[in-house]
């Protein structure tokens, strides 16, 4: 029975020209603009991993497997490469069943490629992985799991010390600005940078996810992560009025509990509670703030989107205008956060916006011009998009 479902999630084993079969490349193959993502090449695909690829929905995760899987199916044999689509088992016995399935229909020696899709459907799908880790089933797997929202699978990771072998842990999210001049043709910025301006525009609007760079709405979008709020559990109303409140505010530092003083009456702990999950989504982050090599959780933050058309489609939802000097410090702080790994703030008689690494950055947008210390970059609206790429040119 699971061999059949497998076979029908797994074109590549009985066809030649399968890729005019899988609704995903069918898609994918159909778009305008389209690239290879980059994150595939991070799959660790040696015996014994487990990876881990967490992000938002929509974000091109399963095109990304199938990509992954596409350029497998040229060096090894198809039918030791298994995708499997977790929406397509009611629990954790039958996709065990299903995974057990597979590994005794295929007894040989070569390392087996096994892709577990959206696990988070499934409650306590990490029982079926860990029972088959356990004993022995998976040693010579490379095995990849995709979560679109990294509240249960991050706290599902503690539940294999030890076990991940040669795996990783991959975020994917939406194209980052230098990513994104590249997939409208932008070799060398310095060379166009009139257009470069003219696309920081775009980004601004409709963001770095594949849906909107090809012209489809963002109400897909939206309904996605709409649908993961009711899926958790999370009152619509409490989420809307808190989106509201944020987005009145940025990018100014905040407390929960001014964010909650802008709600009908929320407890600060309740709104903390939906900030600290809009985060687990990847929806927004916070920057700390930094004083010396003190950071200072618990004082007032600040709050960023992590892509210039979420805070678009927020402020939509909440029927809330942001200021665009919001839209642009965000971007800076999304990207500087990117690429180091983390974002603060500093705040005495003069502020700095975002403190990553060594870098010192204040966006000077919509700001009055003053005086700076040395060492801190002022970026004006022009400087802001090369600022952008060259982040990641060493990368």
């Amino acid at each position: 029975m699971y061999l059949k479902v497998l076979r029908e999630m797994n074109p590549w084993w009985s066809y030649g020209e399968w890729e005019s079969k899988d609704k995903n490349l069918v898609e994918y193959s159909a778009l305008k603009i389209r690239w290879v993502p980059e994150w595939i090449d991070d799959v660790s695909l040696e015996p014994f991993s487990l990876n881990f690829v967490l992000g938002l929905r929509q974000v091109g995760k399963t095109t990304g497997l199938k990509l992954l899987i596409k350029r497998l199916v040229r060096n090894v044999n198809a039918e030791n490469i298994v995708y499997i689509d977790c929406d397509a088992f009611p629990d954790f016995i039958s996709l065990r069943e299903a995974i057990n399935s597979y590994l005794e229909a295929t007894m040989s020696e070569e390392t087996k490629y096994i892709f577990l899709d959206e696990v988070t459907g499934i409650a306590e799908w990490w029982k079926a992985v860990k029972y088959l880790i356990d004993i022995g089933k998976l040693e010579n797997c490379a095995l990849t799991v995709t979560g679109s929202s990294s509240l249960k699978v991050r706290r599902d990771l503690e539940l294999f010390p030890g076990r991940t072998g040669y795996g990783k842990v991959i975020e994917v999210l939406p194209l980052n600005f230098r990513e994104f001049v590249a997939v409208f043709g932008v070799r060398n910025y310095k060379l166009e940078y009139d257009r470069v301006m003219e696309l920081f525009k775009k980004y601004l609007e409709i963001g770095g996810f594949p849906l909107t760079i090809n012209g489809f709405s963002s109400s897909h979008i939206l309904n996605a992560l709409v649908g993961e709020f009711v899926r958790f559990g999370k009152s619509l109303e409490i989420s809307k009025e808190t989106f509201s409140s944020l987005i009145s505010k940025i990018p100014s530092a905040l407390s929960f509990r001014a964010v909650a003083s802008g709600t009908s009456g929320y407890s600060y702990k309740t709104i903390q509670e939906y900030l600290e999950f809009f985060k687990n989504l990847y929806i927004l982050d916070f920057a700390y703030l930094k004083e010396g090599g003190r950071v200072l959780y618990r004082k007032e933050k600040k709050i960023f989107f992590r892509d210039p058309l979420l805070l678009s489609i927020f402020s939509a939802w909440s029927n809330t205008q942001f200021l665009y000097s919001a839209l642009v410090e965000n971007v800076v702080q999304e990207h500087m956060y990117r690429r180091f790994g983390e974002i603060y703030y500093y705040k005495n008689a003069y502020e700095i916006d975002c403190i990553a690494d060594n870098l010192k950055v204040e966006v000077k947008t919509g700001k009055p011009h003053r005086k700076y210390p040395k060492g801190i970059v002022v970026l004006d609206e022009e400087e802001i998009p090369g600022f952008l790429i060259e982040l990641f040119e060493s990368v």
